[in-house]
């Protein structure tokens, strides 16, 4: 088998995945004249030419204004669907999904309507797409972390139907312990933790993150190379790595994929993963970020098999079907050899 057959036909786990920032632009024309939403561009051409980002400001600033569109249940249901259909087709099989609620609350959209459209979409997809699926609520850090309290208690009624509260949006000046007190909150209240940390963000923000959040996995983390008490950290606990190859390049934390650090952390024993990220606005999905990876750092058969295997173990699923799981995928590669 090519190798990019090899790789698109894997089965898949994705770890981090911001649901909005799947917002396609034809998608988003579509509710924008459904909701009577004024959009500040004329065509799809035009938005996709606004997707040139110097750092990751300048992509949230973008990301913000586009998910102004999504205002009803259905809108979210829709968004949500559409990712789905679409990793389907890269045969991902299971999805652990970041949304945003204070985007979407502080603009007057309730905490019910986001969650609820989200989760009709995700309950769809496993009956009839055979995705499973986890729900991560993200606080924003560059608002008061009072504000990430609010939230917090809004999503105590769905609590059943969110599994971890995470950490997003402006890294820089915004380190984890900020949200320390509301992360003690969310634990105590059954809530896994995760968090954005090492991107932007100096390598004690990954410290941080796991000290003062307890945060189960680190979104991002590359930074931690520069660190070499924090990579022996990070190995001997097992700490996974969602790392993002196309979105490093997009935002400027790498200047081209083949400076990625993905195959000298994986060299280093570190449990990395591969996602898409805000996959719309950074040129690819979790299939496309696999093959950018391989061809740029010459990732081998035995890499991407091990960037799978480091994703099931580090999903939030039940040790028989992360076993499962491992099986159907060695059994993949075992039955594909090279052409």
């Amino acid at each position: 088998m090519q190798e990019e057959a090899f790789i698109r036909q894997i089965p898949k786990v994705e770890l981090h995945l911001h649901i909005e920032g799947t917002l396609e632009p034809e998608l988003m024309f579509e509710l924008a004249r459904r909701n009577g939403v004024a959009l500040p561009y004329r065509t799809v051409a035009e938005v996709r030419a606004a997707y040139r980002f110097t750092n990751l400001q300048s992509f949230l600033d973008i990301y913000y204004q586009g998910a102004r569109v999504l205002q009803a249940e259905r809108d979210f249901y829709d968004l949500t669907w559409a990712y789905l259909e679409r990793v389907h087709a890269d045969h991902v099989r299971h999805a652990e999904i970041f949304f945003d609620p204070q985007t979407h609350t502080g603009r007057g959209v309730p905490f019910a309507t986001a969650v609820t459209g989200i989760r009709r979409a995700l309950t769809d997809a496993a009956a009839r797409l055979g995705i499973t699926s986890r729900l991560i609520m993200c606080f924003l850090r560059d608002l008061p972390a009072e504000e990430a309290l609010r939230t917090l208690e809004q999503a105590l009624p769905f609590r059943e139907w969110i599994v971890a509260v995470g950490l997003d949006s402006a890294e820089v000046g915004n380190p984890p312990r900020k949200f320390a007190a509301v992360f003690e909150r969310a634990r105590a209240a059954g809530f896994l933790a995760v968090a954005h940390a090492g991107e932007e963000g100096p390598p004690e923000y990954i410290r941080e993150a796991l000290d003062l959040l307890e945060a189960k996995r680190i979104d991002h983390g590359v930074r931690c190379i520069e660190d070499e008490e924090l990579v022996r950290r990070l190995r001997e606990e097992r700490v996974p790595l969602t790392v993002c190859p196309l979105s490093n390049v997009k935002l400027r934390v790498f200047d081209r994929l083949e400076d990625h650090n993905l195959k000298r952390l994986l060299e280093l024993g570190l449990c990395a993963t591969v996602n898409s990220d805000d996959p719309a606005y950074f040129g690819g999905y979790i299939a496309d970020n696999f093959l950018a990876a391989q061809r740029a750092l010459g990732l081998t058969r035995a890499d991407v098999h091990r960037l799978v295997v480091n994703s099931v173990e580090a999903a939030f699923l039940e040790p028989a079907a992360q076993q499962a799981l491992v099986r159907d995928v060695s059994d993949f590669v075992a039955k594909t050899p090279p052409s």
